[in-house]
């Protein structure tokens, strides 16, 4: 099993320096304008470089990144990420290429939850009977405030690892957008340190009312590159015993289901396309692969080794790590080559992957998930790590 890189080996450093960072201006940051909303607010490319030549890309429209760029077996670097080269593309329909969906990642049923014995209607934006990702105009629709972040004035601190580099982005989303009660105050890091291929994304959030949050980060991943054809080569670890069934809506029927002796067992390095079309219930319901995995733990871990995915031609591993309880797993049913993505490259069905750690789909409505309930003067704080590495050069 892969290890944890030691960068990323504890939430607590992790949150002690999103707690202490300061504007910079560093030589590794990049930030060029790229296009305005009808509205005329700005959108900005914000890059990050680090010594090995990764390179990882966001915008503050739906904090999305845009571009990863990572290196192969034989140093070949290539975008891991889908997306496309024109941020006005990312204004018209797609599936949430790149972005920080919220304020609830994943489905709510019926578009409603109780809290306090009071029930709330959110947006129904999925077949008007679903909450889909935050609703109408989720995170992923907002323009996010962004600064970069420096490591320069944490010298006093017991931190034993390289220096970082990275982007700190907040957000004020106010109460009853969307239908959901609360202003709530959001703050995300993305974070890189210069020395490994890692990229970190740390998430906090406070409320002034008691709501509901479920907050995740939604990039198609193709470890052959962005548009380079389909992920079904790609072989799949999940550390998961269970998974969370669904109905024809692909709302959970609050049912954990053994993956022993179905499809969904993954605890072995298994393709995506060796079962992917069996003829399984939920395959059947969902099109294929677009399930909540319910990860392992251990008591002295914080940190869950939630996934990892090798593409065997170019030797391209990632290792995914979380503090969430869940990852869905998303293998890219949808899409059928009509987007048309970077370079002119179409997105062919089953070309990209998601995995979105994150609290399980309808939690508010199912008692024996774990909660996601927020209250005032308590502080939501996620982690989730994708740690990029490599087979040996042949």
């Amino acid at each position: 099993m892969c290890k944890l890189p030691v960068f990323m080996t504890s939430l607590a450093l992790l949150t002690a320096v999103a707690a202490n960072t300061v504007t910079a201006n560093d030589a590794a940051i990049q930030v060029a304008p790229w296009g305005k909303l009808p509205n005329g607010q700005e959108v900005f490319r914000y890059t990050m470089v680090n010594e090995n030549g990764m390179s990882v890309t966001i915008t503050n429209f739906g904090a999305r990144i845009v571009n990863l760029v990572v290196p192969d077996k034989n140093g070949a670097m290539a975008d891991v990420v889908l997306g496309f080269d024109h941020f006005e593309d990312y204004t018209k329909e797609n599936p949430y290429f790149g972005a920080v969906v919220g304020r609830y990642g994943n489905r709510i049923c019926n578009g409603q939850f109780t809290l306090e014995g009071k029930t709330y209607n959110v947006s129904k934006n999925e077949k008007g009977t679903t909450c889909l990702h935050g609703g109408n105009i989720g995170f992923d629709k907002k323009i996010w405030s962004v600064e970069p972040i420096t490591t320069e004035n944490l010298k006093h601190e017991k931190i034993n690892h390289d220096e970082i580099i990275g982007f700190r982005l907040s957000l004020i989303s106010p109460d009853g957008e969307e239908g959901f009660p609360g202003t709530l105050h959001t703050v995300i890091y993305y974070i890189m340190p210069k020395k490994q291929n890692v990229l970190a994304i740390l998430y906090g959030a406070t409320t002034d009312k008691q709501t509901v949050l479920n907050l995740t980060q939604h990039s198609y991943f193709n470890l052959k590159g962005a548009g380079n054809g389909d992920i079904l080569d790609q072989e799949v670890t999940l550390f998961a015993d269970q998974f969370t069934p669904v109905n024809a809506s692909l709302i959970p029927t609050g049912e954990l289901r053994d993956v022993t002796g179905t499809p969904f067992d993954f605890r072995q390095a298994t393709t995506v396309g060796a079962r992917i079309d069996e003829n399984y219930d939920q395959l059947v319901l969902g099109g294929g692969y677009d399930h909540n995995w319910v990860l392992n733990t251990r008591v002295d871990e914080k940190f869950r080794h939630a996934a990892t995915v090798r593409d065997p031609a170019s030797g391209r591993i990632m290792d995914v790590f979380t503090t969430e309880p869940g990852v869905q797993f998303y293998a890219g049913n949808f899409l059928d080559g009509t987007l048309v993505g970077k370079g002119g490259k179409k997105y062919v069905k089953r070309g990209g992957f998601c995995f979105e750690t994150q609290h399980f789909p309808d939690s508010p409505n199912h008692p024996n998930f774990p909660s996601t309930e927020l209250k005032p003067g308590e502080e939501f704080k996620s982690a989730t790590v994708f740690f990029f590495h490599t087979d040996e050069k042949k």
